[in-house]
């Protein structure tokens, strides 16, 4: 009789340390990289004569980029501050449907929520959506915030203070961090038919509207193209099952 063959080892699963390893330097490249754009906004807000601790109250208290960007930008060209404020909060408005989505992902302790909604952002929210599981969510999110907060913080007051040595924040492509990040998260993420078709008019839709609007607002903008890509979907989907019903009642007669 011989002996039954030996099955081949089947390969091993990833350690959950590596997991965790890998979770921590992605956030960690995210917290970074973005984090650097903490110098632009102090630039920025010294150019529009904001004193030293109103720009890093601001970045302490608001921590969010498009927002305190639209905000100073307001009131250093001398519009009206409460005009200058509902367009920040405006801009503010999409951490909150983050907050809907990651909160029963996350799920932290009702202490922790209060302090947990300061770093809800782009860049965390997308981190955090990015993991398999509940564990690597909240490590990504927590890893993301707590490097892009300190960092953003310590490079803004860098900027406020160097803001004449520094010149213009565009000529060091300190303005294009944060978006180059947040579009590298993002496209892996596309992968089926609607998305690309929400994601393609998402881009028109903020390109048409750039020289119409404020900064930061067509970004806003193009989140209609969700909900229009759906609908397009949708109705071609229905196009398509309409014509093949049609085809199968004239094979059958």
């Amino acid at each position: 009789m011989t002996a039954p063959p030996i099955p081949a080892p089947s390969p091993a699963p990833e350690a959950p340390e590596a997991g965790r390893r890998a979770v921590v330097r992605d956030a960690l490249g995210v917290g970074v990289a973005v984090g650097l754009s903490g110098f632009a906004f102090g630039v920025t807000s010294a150019g529009a004569g904001f004193s030293l601790v109103q720009t890093c109250a601001m970045s302490l208290l608001v921590f969010t980029g498009a927002s305190q960007f639209a905000l100073v930008g307001a009131l250093g060209s001398g519009g009206n501050p409460f005009a200058a404020a509902a367009g920040a909060l405006f801009l503010g408005t999409r951490n909150a449907f983050y907050g809907l989505r990651l909160s029963p992902l996350l799920a932290f302790p009702r202490a922790v929520r209060p302090l947990a909604a300061q770093w809800v952002i782009d860049e965390t929210s997308a981190v955090a959506l990015s993991q398999r599981g509940r564990d690597d969510a909240r490590l990504g999110f927590t890893v993301t915030g707590a490097s892009l907060y300190l960092l953003w913080n310590v490079t803004t007051l860098a900027g406020a203070l160097g803001a004449s040595a520094l010149g213009d924040p565009a000529a060091w492509g300190l303005d294009a961090a944060g978006p180059a990040v947040f579009l590298a998260l993002l496209a892996p993420m596309v992968k089926d038919r609607t998305e690309r078709t929400a994601a393609a008019s998402a881009v028109l839709l903020a390109l048409a509207f750039l020289p119409l609007l404020p900064a930061g607002v067509p970004v806003l903008v193009s989140a209609l193209a969700a909900p229009l890509a759906l609908a397009a979907c949708r109705r071609n989907r229905r196009r398509g099952q309409a014509a093949e019903e049609g085809a199968t009642r004239d094979h059958r007669r």
